[in-house]
């Protein structure tokens, strides 16, 4: 059976419109008129700093808050010092961006940020840290505190048993913030250096 072209070319254009309706509901759903209001739109994205409240103790002992990171470009991870396999796979790119950055990474705030304050005191987050590059913080504090952080940067993370002993499951991304404590952007687990430090330099524009 032949079909004839002026079929297939209403079939064509059936299917081109189709895609263009469903694209532009798409929009108006998400970015147009239809767009929902900001308490459903953004209850999954990142608080901004200033909106956060929660203390903590860097790994020299100092008691910080988030108003102490506005003013600077931050970058915050979410880890453990136990971690066996992202947190010093993530804190060796981090290590690696900040060096791609040169001079500029002294205008950064990067804040290392434990999931796990029951063994990571502040002389495990240092020593820990310490492997790193020297423009990572290390953060503890206790428990309620680290859940307030960890609320306001919509992160999870939970405890779980193992044979001997237990581990941390938590969200992996590297949250950028530019210095007025605004969220910028998120550098996914393992993202390839030449999209993270742009993310990056996005704080300072």
């Amino acid at each position: 059976m032949t079909v004839s072209r002026r079929n297939v070319a209403l079939a064509i254009g059936g299917t081109t419109s189709a895609l263009a309706a469903t694209l532009l509901f798409g929009w108006w759903r998400t970015d147009g008129p239809g767009a929902s209001q900001r308490s459903d739109r953004y209850s999954i994205l990142p608080l901004p700093l200033y909106e956060m409240d929660f203390q903590l103790t860097d790994h020299s002992g100092r008691t910080v808050s988030p108003d102490d990171w506005i003013g600077y470009p931050t970058l915050v991870f979410f880890g453990f010092t136990s971690c066996p396999d992202v947190c010093p796979t993530t804190l060796t790119d981090i290590t690696g961006w900040l060096q791609g950055l040169g001079d500029d990474a002294s205008r950064l705030i990067v804040a290392f940020i434990t999931v796990d304050p029951e063994r990571d005191t502040v002389q495990a987050m240092a020593d820990y840290v310490s492997n790193f590059h020297p423009a990572i913080i290390g953060y503890t504090g206790v428990p309620v505190e680290i859940a307030n952080a960890a609320k306001g940067f919509r992160v999870k993370y939970e405890r779980v048993s193992t044979e001997y002993d237990y581990t941390m499951n938590h969200t992996a991304g590297v949250f950028v913030y530019d210095a007025s404590g605004e969220f910028v952007s998120i550098i996914d687990f393992h993202e390839p250096r030449e999209n993270a430090i742009p993310k990056i330099q996005r704080a300072w524009q």
